[in-house]
């Protein structure tokens, strides 16, 4: 994360070298677009507060979250897997009864609408960002909201990124879930921003349009619209004003990669033979279907809390047995497909599961931890899930999330077991991951989900762009929990997959195969160049770039060394 610059001190010079963290591989050369999402002051300046008493001024607040909020529920149902996600998460975020309370104790106590509304985003926005981890997160979604919310009581048209009227690579300090997941792939060729790691909203959704992307680059904004750039999504590096005709070679060369990468079928494997099954996360059977049309063996992780964000009351047994039918029967029998029990809490708050007023949900009552005062609520999911495996003759595979000790492993997947049901659990605290081996003694099969692992393991919330350095995958002390918990698997014989964003890396896929990992679940838009990258190495090279990436002692230079082993 550094800038470089040929030009003398006291110059105006853009810089010609930004390095950032990178998030997905691939190559652009396009001038940039700065976004923007500023509200004219004008119209906000012109905005009669004194026309309204203290009812009209909720009254308007409410009618522009109403607004606010079915925009972008609307833009949800556009889009399908992250994307949707993310949307309809902000969406509940803009209905949230607690800042409507903020919002109105400020209005009761005199404050102008526009001010009250500042304040209440304020006061969470700073109790997320204390509150550290995935709640963190929301800050930008809180922004994005107040940014719309304005807009419209002002009158303003709704903020959002530029169209490009020409390819272009798109800056930004950061990027909210709703412009992320509007952006046109064909017009925005790559994204860049200052802000952000590598697990943020932007990273994913990235990945899902399958765009170079850099977050975390120093100096990023500083760049001007119009500015020709080299954007490299495998180094971070993005280039200012390169010599035209080698920016054009390599953009050329990744393109013809890639269209390689398109022939890909699969089933997944090295050169030398060794089978690794790639897997697919879905949220729902939309999104199960059209991962089903993919080159892949099942699905790795299938988020149950996502289909239920929105419910105010807890789904019934068969109300559940629909929804999860319907994503077992995209992928039929033959074809395995991982479910994890709700992973409630922190940014996924359900109303009829999660505790309210935690100081510090990221590290509180959430996943496997609701059960332990609300037992009947996972009792009840999993004969949902037993249901519709009876309803489609299949048999999935169930997985806790949040799982902490070996006494938690040992109970859930007895009752697990108990519907007749395999069990595994998610290794994302690194307790689970220095257990494994006696974990495995009890469940039949270990995920690590590497998103929260990172930040658990590294202690770094996923959104503090000042320590993206800290919330990559690359990081050896993450690299080595993997490879215990891939160890521990091959040691009894068990499956160890992942299926947190590392996953979606080919070149640190090729390293975690070669630590002993046995799938890899990623989003439909990685799964062709992850294969690929497979078919093109072998078992010994994977082992080799295992031993590289472990022995380096910052995430670069294991960037770098697995390069090195891969050949690329």
């Amino acid at each position: 994360m550094s800038i470089e610059t040929s030009a003398p001190q006291g110059s105006s010079a853009q810089p010609t070298l930004l390095r950032g963290t990178p998030v997905v591989p691939g190559v652009a050369y396009a001038p940039v677009v700065v976004a923007t999402t500023a509200i004219a002051q004008s119209a906000i300046d012109a905005f009669d507060h004194e026309a309204l008493d203290e009812q009209a001024a909720l009254a308007r607040f409410d009618e522009a979250v109403v607004v606010v909020a079915e925009r972008l529920a609307v833009r949800a149902s556009k889009v399908s897997g992250s994307a949707a996600e993310v949307l309809t998460a902000t969406a509940g975020l803009a209905r949230d009864k607690g800042l409507r309370s903020a919002v109105a104790k400020r209005v009761k106590a005199g404050e102008p609408l526009l001010v009250a509304l500042h304040g209440g985003v304020d006061q969470f926005a700073d109790l997320f960002a204390q509150m550290g981890g995935l709640m963190a997160e929301r800050v930008t979604d809180l922004r994005d909201i107040e940014k719309r919310v304005t807009a419209s009581l002002v009158g303003e048209p709704e903020p959002g990124v530029p169209t490009p009227e020409e390819p272009s690579v798109l800056v930004a300090e950061d990027l909210a879930p709703a412009d992320t997941a509007g952006l046109d792939a064909a017009r925005v060729v790559a994204l860049v921003t200052e802000k952000g790691g590598p697990t943020s909203h932007t990273a994913i959704i990235a990945r899902q349009l399958g765009i170079p992307c850099v977050v975390a680059a120093a100096g990023a904004m500083g760049l001007r619209s119009g500015a020709k750039v080299l954007v490299d999504g495998t180094t971070g590096e993005i280039e200012v004003a390169p010599d035209e005709a080698s920016a054009r070679a390599r953009v050329e060369a990744a393109a013809a990669a890639r269209a390689a990468l398109e022939s890909w079928t699969g089933p997944a494997r090295t050169s030398d033979g060794t089978r690794v099954k790639i897997l697919a996360n879905v949220a729902d059977g939309a999104s199960a279907r059209a991962a089903a049309d993919g080159p892949v063996e099942g699905v790795g992780l299938f988020r149950t809390e996502l289909c239920f964000l929105n419910r105010k009351d807890e789904p019934t047994v068969e109300e559940q047995t629909e929804v999860y039918a319907e994503v077992l029967d995209a992928f039929g029998t033959e074809r395995t497909v991982v479910i994890r029990t709700l992973d409630a809490g922190s940014d996924k708050p359900i109303a009829f599961a999660t505790h309210e007023g935690e100081e510090n949900p990221a590290l509180g009552v959430r996943g496997l931890r609701l059960s332990f005062g609300n037992p009947g609520l996972l009792e009840r999911q999993l004969a949902g899930i037993a249901a519709a495996a009876r309803q489609t003759s299949t048999d999935p595979w169930v997985m806790a999330p949040m799982v902490a000790t070996v006494v938690e492993a040992r109970e859930f997947a007895a009752q697990v077991h108990e519907h007749g049901l395999r069990a595994g659990v998610m290794v994302e605290i690194p307790s689970a991951a220095l257990q494994a081996h006696k974990m495995l003694e009890h469940v039949d099969f270990l995920s690590i989900g590497t998103n929260d692992l990172t930040q658990y393991t590294m202690a770094a919330d996923r959104m503090a762009s000042d320590l993206a350095h800290l919330t990559d995958a690359w990081q050896p002390a993450v690299l080595a929990l993997i490879a215990i918990t891939a160890e521990a698997g091959k040691q009894v014989g068990k499956p160890v997959g992942v299926c947190g964003e590392a996953a979606a890396d080919p070149s640190l896929a090729a390293a975690l195969v070669g630590m002993g990992v046995t799938s890899l679940s990623m989003a439909s838009a990685a799964v062709r160049s992850v294969g690929a990258q497979l078919a093109a190495v072998s078992m010994d090279m994977c082992e080799h770039a295992a031993e590289a990436a472990l022995a380096q002692s910052d995430p670069m230079a294991a960037r770098d060394a697995v390069r090195r082993v891969l050949g690329g």
